[in-house]
């Protein structure tokens, strides 16, 4: 994840990998048979360890919209933590063929929605969403606009912005599917 962090994750070798680790090339392949196996570790690592972070948040929040907003921001202090993790899962989801890292992604990105609709739809239920949101629709919508602000953070050069930005982003999200009181 830290190589991810500044280049293009194509791109780092397991040569690369090794050395970052302290390890020789031959220790590294004793662990791991491929790049692919180094990638499968680390997309389940972070697996465990987002959907453990915003699972934490969202049982701390009764209130559905403020435990979305409380898995918006514990999602955006994951990436700033962790900054190679958008470039790896960017990279997976840009593979012309499904890899095994592929799968593992896929299956993050549906587990991670499921919750955001769950979450949604027990707004819905409690009548906090305003009158016709398609709950699916604002779960995408929910994804892509951390998505979007980690992509013009990464085009800036600084994913540390995203503290900064987060908060006015998800402002203007939770106004457009809150009910108006």
């Amino acid at each position: 994840m830290a190589l991810a962090a500044d280049r293009n994750p194509s791109d780092i070798t397991t040569t690369a990998i090794a050395k970052q680790m302290g390890l020789s090339q031959a220790a590294l392949f004793k662990h791991f048979p491929t790049k692919d196996a180094i990638l499968v570790a680390v997309m389940e690592w972070v697996t465990e360890n987002l959907l453990a972070r915003v699972d934490a948040e969202v049982r701390a929040t009764p209130v559905p919209l403020d435990a979305l907003e409380a898995l918006f921001n514990a999602h955006v202090e994951f990436i700033i933590a962790h900054p190679g993790v958008p470039r790896l899962v960017f990279g997976e989801l840009q593979r012309s063929r499904r890899s095994v890292p592929g799968r593992v992604v896929q299956a993050l990105m549906q587990s991670y929605g499921e919750r955001v609709a769950a979450i949604l739809a027990r707004a819905k239920a409690q009548r906090a969403l305003a009158e016709g949101v398609d709950v699916e629709a604002a779960a995408m919508l929910f994804i892509g606009t951390i998505q979007g602000l980690v992509m013009q953070s990464l085009m800036r050069g600084d994913i540390g912005q995203l503290r900064q930005h987060a908060p006015r982003v998800f402002a203007i999200y939770r106004r457009g599917i809150e009910r108006a009181r």
